[in-house]
């Protein structure tokens, strides 16, 4: 049985209290549902002296769709987000994506902002201490190499968060606080630019820093997004693909816009744009270029365990598959919209 080292757990009573807490430094981490950091501090991947309970504080709670841009609050569990009401009526994909994170007992812990700030895996660290021991650790245990780029200068492990890539293509943004001379500081940062390149500390969000919400803009008339995930079992699984489509059609069906964001690639995950297409009627030739342009400009690495060719040949069906929901849903089973 793998246990805890020893921790001081803080009940944090406001939100100042909670950012003080944090900017002791690395040793201190915020704990909401807790079902990816606990499993890091069993397995050593994660290390603390302090957890922060923030799963009380008001103002990570909630959600708030009464103006042109909607606050979900970052202690929202995703069992809940999934059935909100007003997210179902608003943003379906979304609904749908964290409504197929983990299984059941997980989403009713887990929350919004803990699986934007999921860490990333890799087949070469998400392993027993022995096992990592026989390999000479890696760049993100303690090692002085990456196993999957030898010579990298920069941690690959994948961020499989499923809500990320269908918030990304709906233009949100991550609400971050902090205290700066004793005083209570937001920031805003797109969800896009959220996510660093090197695997070691993905999110950008700093010591004493705490993600509180997530605003996501009501989508215009003719706009809607899809998302799609592959993993080996319909449950409990990471995605091993995940991808969000977003398209803006005017009154003909033209396109305006559109949007794709892909995750499970690295780090960071990938956010491209399909204006070139602008004007197109969405048909399945339009939609195989789509498919094959997202193909070529996608690379997944051997960082998780699966094939990653047979991955990036997935990621074009899954694509193809997104997009055949605005012209052909019957063929299609269902992914959000």
């Amino acid at each position: 049985m793998l246990r805890l080292p020893e921790l001081e757990v803080i009940i944090a009573t406001s939100l100042t209290e909670a950012l003080t807490r944090l900017a002791a430094g690395p040793a201190a981490r915020p704990i909401l549902g807790g079902t990816d950091l606990v499993a890091n501090l069993k397995t050593g991947h994660t290390k603390a002296q302090t957890l922060v309970a923030i799963g009380q504080l008001p103002e990570l709670q909630g959600v708030d769709a009464s103006g042109d841009v909607v606050r979900i609050g970052a202690a929202v569990h995703q069992a809940e987000l999934a059935r909100d009401p007003d997210i179902l009526e608003l943003f379906p994909a979304l609904a749908y994506a964290v409504g197929r994170i983990a299984s059941p007992q997980i989403r009713n812990a887990g929350t919004l902002g803990g699986n934007l700030c999921l860490d990333t895996r890799c087949r070469f660290i998400n392993q027993s201490d022995l096992w990592r021991e026989a390999l000479g650790g890696c760049l993100k245990s303690h090692g002085k190499e990456c196993h999957v780029i030898p010579g990298g200068g920069g941690c690959v492990a994948a961020l499989s968060a499923d809500s990320v890539p269908i918030l990304m293509v709906l233009g949100a943004e991550a609400e971050i606080a902090r205290v700066q001379d004793g005083a209570l500081v937001t920031r805003r940062t797109p969800i896009a630019d959220l996510y660093d390149s090197d695997g070691r500390r993905h999110v950008r969000i700093a010591d004493g820093e705490l993600l509180v919400a997530v605003h996501v803009p009501k989508l215009p008339h003719g706009a809607r997004a899809v998302y799609r995930k592959w993993a080996v079992r319909q449950s409990i699984d990471f995605p091993l693909v995940s991808v969000a489509v977003r398209l803006d059609l005017d009154d003909a069906g033209k396109l305006k816009q559109g949007k794709v964001a892909i995750g499970v690639l690295g780090p960071r995950p990938r956010l491209l744009a399909l204006d070139r297409w602008a004007g197109r009627t969405l048909d399945e030739d339009l939609a195989k270029q789509v498919a094959q342009y997202v193909f070529d400009r996608s690379h997944p690495l051997p960082n998780v365990l699966y094939d990653h060719e047979y991955r990036r040949e997935r990621l074009r069906v899954e694509v193809l598959r997104a997009l055949r929901t605005w012209y052909a849903p019957a063929a299609v089973g269902g992914a959000g919209r």
